[in-house]
């Protein structure tokens, strides 16, 4: 089946947000989830959107999806940041991945930005060797801090 590559729309969240699940399922924390639809459908489509996405589809089905937003880093300047490439499993090693990543960086130098970036988990083999086929720079040393919502609104100062 060919596959189409289009800009993410409105109606197609509920199935992004399956993916996200999925995802989550694999990637061992399905618990960490916890955004629902109206927000996930504000923050993209709303008044002041702050992520995009490409999705894959074949047929009418959403295969897959790549969502991004734009990072500023203060030694870089503006930047893409891939939060999430996903392909479902029944889907994966047709090439889909490949075609969301590969649109994701034209994306990336179309806006004019000053590089991409995104996270692995380093125990993640099949996606470390996928972005190893792209000379991807792998970065050692780095620990992900964050804060939660109910830390935010607990906070003392």
């Amino acid at each position: 089946m060919p596959v189409q590559l289009r800009t993410a729309r409105r109606e197609d969240c509920p199935r992004l947000l399956e993916l996200i699940n999925e995802l989550a399922l694999y990637e061992r924390a399905p618990q960490e989830v916890t955004v629902d639809l109206k927000h996930f459908e504000e923050a993209g489509f709303g008044s002041q959107p702050v992520w995009k996405a490409f999705v894959a589809e074949t047929d009418g089905f959403i295969a897959g999806f790549a969502l991004y937003y734009v990072r500023y880093s203060t030694w870089k300047g503006s930047r893409l940041y891939l939060e999430d490439l996903i392909v479902t499993e029944a889907m994966r090693g047709r090439g889909i991945g490949k075609l969301l990543f590969n649109r994701t960086v034209q994306e990336a130098r179309e806006l004019g930005f000053n590089g991409m970036s995104w996270q692995v988990l380093d125990w993640n083999e099949p996606a470390i060797n996928f972005y190893k086929k792209y000379e991807a720079g792998l970065e050692a040393g780095w620990l992900n801090a964050s804060l939660s919502t109910e830390q935010i609104i607990d906070f003392k100062s």
